[in-house]
């Protein structure tokens, strides 16, 4: 369902043709997410996994803790690049130089399957806030889309606004794509700016 929408919304900035390859690895990518799902699903009806019900203060910080988890994938990109697994496993995604909406689910299965029992593992550990998880997932995917769009939506005056310059944009991310020795983080620029990584 998230994938389908994701495509139709980057049908918008995206009008060329999606390729047998792609639409085949899209396919098992939600396939394995699906079943990610259905596991932590579950998980949780065993009480493996719990999760925060309530409304308070602590979405907040169950969400600014998972996006601070997510966005230390700086140092971990940039090792991570330097390995054979790269090679091996998400060169597949790199493949895209010129990346479009599709690229978000164009993964390596035993990528999708190592980010799904990641989260799966946080999960088990700390008790996250269901909205907490909701908001992050949603963000996960407007940054997702917005950095395979292959266009830059955003107007050149907000880009340069005090907060947003420090976002992951889509040109950032299609910087990623295009040099892949630089631009690591998803949701900020943040981390390569310290680690001079940034282009």
């Amino acid at each position: 369902m998230i994938t389908c929408g994701v495509l139709l919304i980057g049908r918008f900035f995206y009008k060329g043709p999606y390729t047998a390859k792609e639409w085949g690895i899209c396919v098992i990518t939600n396939i394995i997410n699906t079943i990610i799902t259905y596991v932590g699903f579950w998980l949780w009806k065993h009480g493996i996994i719990k999760i925060a019900m309530g409304i308070s203060w602590g979405i907040l910080l169950d969400f600014f803790c998972s996006l601070w988890l997510w966005t230390c994938d700086v140092c971990f990109s940039y090792r991570y690049s330097q390995t054979f697994l790269y090679k091996a496993v998400h060169h597949l995604h790199h493949e895209a130089v010129d990346p479009k909406p599709i690229d978000l689910f164009v993964l390596h299965p035993v990528e999708t399957f190592g980010f799904g029992s990641l989260w799966l593992l946080l999960l088990i550990v700390y008790p996250f806030n269901i909205y907490a998880i909701v908001i992050y997932l949603t963000i996960n995917v407007i940054f997702g889309l917005a950095g395979h769009l292959g266009i830059e939506p955003l107007p050149e005056r907000i880009l340069r606004m005090p907060l947003i310059k420090y976002l992951g944009t889509s040109t950032f991310h299609h910087n990623h794509h295009q040099d892949i020795q630089h631009n690591f983080g998803f949701y900020t620029s943040i981390w390569d700016r310290l680690f001079k990584t940034y282009k």
